[in-house]
């Protein structure tokens, strides 16, 4: 905190800071060793993901998403298209790199460059995708991506309140809660609680670490098990 001096009035105010913008997010590919983030491609992509997250079990993939889940494959292609198009989101699909399926996607939104504030949203893992290295490591490339190459100095997760696996994760990922937001959205017709999770630009190098320790190859054992959970690392609750 910063006091400024007016007369005989002296009244807070925030520190300065270096105020350049960030960069924006490019359509660019991001390699990790579990999975490849490319620009999401509905020529590409579209007809996996159809398949991976839709009907029967599946559809559980889209309950906290804005829209879905899909039984038309047409109409599935064209909100894929209409995805890829997208500037802000901007969208990228998570592709395994053992099979070269695409099992996901994921967003920038709210790309806010001027006060270096961006979010991850939007995200979808197909269940193939769900609890597996590669989540984690998609995670892990836009936090790098965002804090290493663009200079953001906020980075963002929101959920629905209700979706507690999305809440554990953020805290796993080594996001800090700030609380919730009531009534801020009606989605599918439903109210939405929005619970705000944040990461800082001083505190990325210490989960940058975090998670190239978890990562790390000597971190798994031969059937490919974690050895020491992220949640662990980061002291989050166990999810």
């Amino acid at each position: 905190m910063t006091l400024d001096t007016i007369g005989p009035l002296t009244r807070p105010i925030g520190p300065l800071v270096d105020a350049r913008p960030a960069k924006r997010p490019e359509r660019v590919t991001l390699e990790g060793r579990f999975v490849r983030l490319t620009p999401l491609d509905a020529a590409s992509h579209a007809d996996a993901l159809f398949e991976a997250a839709n009907q029967g079990d599946k559809d559980q993939v889209w309950d906290y998403l804005f829209d879905g889940p899909y039984v038309d494959r047409k109409a599935f292609f064209a909100n894929i298209e209409a995805k890829a198009k997208s500037e802000d989101p901007l969208f990228f699909a998570i592709i395994d790199k053992t099979s070269g399926a695409p099992v996901g996607y994921q967003t920038f939104l709210r790309i806010e460059p001027i006060h270096r504030v961006i979010e991850v949203g939007n995200i979808l893992y197909t269940l193939a995708m769900q609890r597996t290295p590669g989540a984690t490591e998609a995670q892990y490339l836009f936090a790098r991506y965002v804090f290493d190459d663009l200079g953001y100095r906020r980075y963002e997760w929101k959920c629905n309140a209700l979706n507690a696996p999305s809440r554990r994760a953020a805290q796993r990922f080594g996001f800090t809660f700030e609380g919730v937001f009531r009534q801020h959205m009606i989605v599918k017709g439903r109210n939405r609680d929005t619970a705000w999770y944040s990461m800082l630009d001083h505190e990325w190098p210490a989960r940058r670490a975090v998670f190239e320790r978890w990562l790390a190859p000597d971190n798994f054992d031969a059937n490919g098990r974690q050895i020491v959970a992220l949640s662990t690392l980061n002291g989050a609750p166990p999810s």
